[in-house]
């Protein structure tokens, strides 16, 4: 734009800084949609509908990029989209249902289109459903469909991985399909630390890592694994996604705090080791008392 037409304070393009009019709904030069929200790092109005910035490429941050839930009684979970990613595709849900505790971590499949989309709707379909005591086969089989429903074509299909607790009275019930993960980790001893875990969920995965199981229109014959237990001395429910269990091998699990506090532990943990996914944790208390 020449520098006369600037000083007279006409309205300028902020991705292609061609002249435009007001009222202008696109730029006619870049066809930019004008009026677009502002920038979080160079401050330009120019996000689409996608989220990222169309001058500098960033991707906006999101109410999914840190997140944090506790319940009454101490339930607690937390996500972060780690130190790689542009955006979360974890998803998560915690919530308490009369006298059960309903949980679910579902992981968007990287190598899918609009993986965080297909995250969340599993995550709020089976979790609604969960929540009024559906059987867990049923809550997945919802959630299978909502997700289906996302894709445009078998080549084009959201897809996700996916792990359901529900706790009550003692008794935990899991479902899976996918390499999200559950464990069990027993209460330690005074003054010591949690050191040794019980793996509770098989992934369902080839040797090279690649998952054989997974929500979305284009999954084929995924049986969804379901276990029922109940464990005879207090410890704590852990479920995760791999940003997190990939860097357990060797770890010590803190002993001390609540479980939120615990989980942000966990999350450090992620992050300094380097962060190179998506974490969600989620951490469920069974006759243990934390402070």
């Amino acid at each position: 734009m020449d520098p006369e037409a600037r000083q007279k304070g006409a309205m300028i393009c902020p991705v292609c800084e061609a002249p435009v009019l007001e009222g202008d709904t696109y730029c006619e030069a870049c066809g930019h949609a004008l009026g677009a929200p502002a920038c979080a790092s160079c401050g330009a109005p120019a996000v689409d509908a996608e989220g990222y910035c169309e001058r500098c490429g960033l991707r906006q941050p999101t109410g999914r990029d840190h997140a944090e839930i506790v319940l009454d009684g101490g339930a607690a979970a937390v996500t972060d989209k780690g130190l790689r990613r542009s955006r979360n595709e974890d998803a998560m849900a915690l919530l308490g249902s009369g006298e059960a505790i309903v949980t679910v971590v579902c992981d968007g499949v990287g190598s899918s289109p609009r993986a965080d989309e297909a995250s969340a709707v599993a995550v709020e379909t089976a979790s609604a459903a969960l929540a009024r005591g559906l059987p867990q086969e049923e809550a997945f089989d919802l959630a299978g469909r909502a997700v289906a429903k996302l894709a445009t074509s078998v080549n084009d299909a959201p897809a996700s991985t996916y792990v359901a607790a529900v706790v009550e009275r003692g008794r935990i019930t899991l479902s899976w399909a996918g390499d999200t993960r559950a464990y069990w980790l027993p209460a330690p001893g005074q003054g010591s630390a949690i050191r040794h875990s019980a793996l509770l969920t098989v992934d369902d995965a080839v040797e090279t890592g690649e998952i054989t199981a997974w929500l979305g229109a284009d999954a084929v014959d995924v049986a969804l694994h379901v276990r029922t237990l109940t464990p005879e001395e207090p410890g704590l429910l852990l479920v995760c996604s791999d940003g997190l269990w990939r860097y357990l091998d060797g770890y010590a699990f803190p002993s001390t705090g609540t479980p939120i506090e615990m989980a942000r532990e966990m999350l450090r943990h992620a992050l300094d080791s380097g962060g190179q996914d998506n974490v969600t944790i989620a951490l469920i208390p069974l006759g243990v008392t934390h402070g």
